[in-house]
């Protein structure tokens, strides 16, 4: 069925690489923020209610979960020796651990510098789970190079194991709450519920993969282009090892010529192994004019930002040991405000797309 109104799949997919290559270049918290800001308005407009909408905040909060960990180890273990806020006992690991010192002074310049990293990531993590909650996965999986669908269809389903999970705790709370007539029941509540989301998942993976294997995924063999594609990707990593072993010695020349050739020849072998591939397409989408325009109006932010960079913009950074709090420059923020035009967009899909299970095959 047609998907009238929705913005293509590639449209997303360039929207979050735009956002992430606003954090790269401008990792600033008040950036940073401003991005999530822009990720949470774009679901709230333009996500349909359903699961993929609902595991949003989920990978939000995963994700700062991680980087809280990630803080709390890092303050624990770096010391610069200034700036301390308090001190805590020390412990020395041994050799074979590492050998460094767990405890000892906190510092607020430690404690500022690792949670600006790691708050990156969570804005990261915000563009990719925003592409997750507003992208249709069924067009993704139709529109991605044919040498790449057995991979697709192995990432969209990876990416509806939270959706997935979560639609599953809600019916078995849905069947719990029916058994005890709305009353709540706290003994063995835990238990009632993981069981039964256990059991439901292993159902749903057996059924997706005797679909899978009754459709014959992963049946044919290799053809003669395949493999020489597969011999040819194989030269592409090597070449790009090498220029990354190059920039290491920095042999700048050495390391620009074989990063050519390893992205030449990948793109080479990517062409070459989806002509090769007797996969034919069906009911693939095209953008629009709309999807097109929006995809140019996105583009302003990681340039307008990286035009800034080049020109030595300050703010791009935070300076913790220097500045109290994150400076913010109006110059930066209107370009990354471009993140946010998809958000107006009022068209919405009109279809009921299948589950991903439904169209692995």
């Amino acid at each position: 069925m047609p998907e009238l109104g929705r913005l293509h799949a590639l449209t997303w997919a360039w929207w979050a690489l735009c956002a992430v290559g606003v954090i790269q270049l401008a990792p600033n918290p008040t950036y940073v923020a401003l991005v999530v800001v822009i990720a949470v308005l774009v679901v709230e407009t333009q996500a349909e209610a359903g699961p993929f909408r609902r595991a949003f905040p989920i990978l939000v909060a995963a994700a700062t979960f991680f980087v809280l960990v990630r803080v709390l180890l890092t303050t624990l273990t770096t010391h610069t020796g200034v700036g301390a806020l308090f001190t805590l006992p020390e412990l020395t690991l041994p050799t074979i651990l590492g050998g460094f010192t767990v405890g000892g002074s906190v510092e607020l310049a430690v404690v500022l510098r690792s949670a600006a990293e790691g708050f990156a990531v969570v804005g990261i993590v915000a563009a990719f789970g925003g592409f997750n909650a507003v992208v249709s996965h069924h067009q993704l999986v139709r529109v991605a190079p044919r040498a790449f669908h057995e991979l697709g269809l192995i990432v969209t389903v990876a990416l509806a194991f939270v959706p997935s999970t979560m639609a599953a705790i809600t019916a078995v709370r849905d069947a719990d709450r029916a058994r005890t007539g709305g009353r709540a029941v706290h003994r063995g509540r835990l238990l009632r519920l993981v069981v039964p989301v256990l059991e439901s998942g292993m159902e749903r993976a057996i059924h997706l993969a005797e679909s899978m294997d009754a459709r014959g995924f992963g049946h044919l063999s290799a053809s003669r282009l395949e493999r020489v594609a597969g011999w040819v990707a194989v030269g592409s990593l090597t070449a790009l090892a090498g220029a990354f072993a190059a920039l290491v010695a920095r042999a700048n020349v050495v390391a620009a010529l074989l990063g050519g050739l390893g992205i030449g020849a990948m793109v080479g072998s990517i062409v070459v192994a989806s002509r090769a591939s007797r996969r034919p397409r069906y009911r693939t989408t095209r953008p629009t004019p709309t999807d097109a325009w929006l995809a140019l109006v996105v583009t302003l932010a990681p340039v307008g930002v990286g035009v800034l960079v080049l020109g030595g913009e300050a703010t791009r950074v935070w300076d913790v040991t220097s500045e109290p709090l994150p400076p913010f420059s109006l110059g930066v923020a209107l370009p990354v405000l471009a993140l946010a035009v998809p958000a107006l967009h009022r068209g919405r899909a009109v279809a009921i797309e299948p589950s991903p299970e439904a169209g692995a095959g």
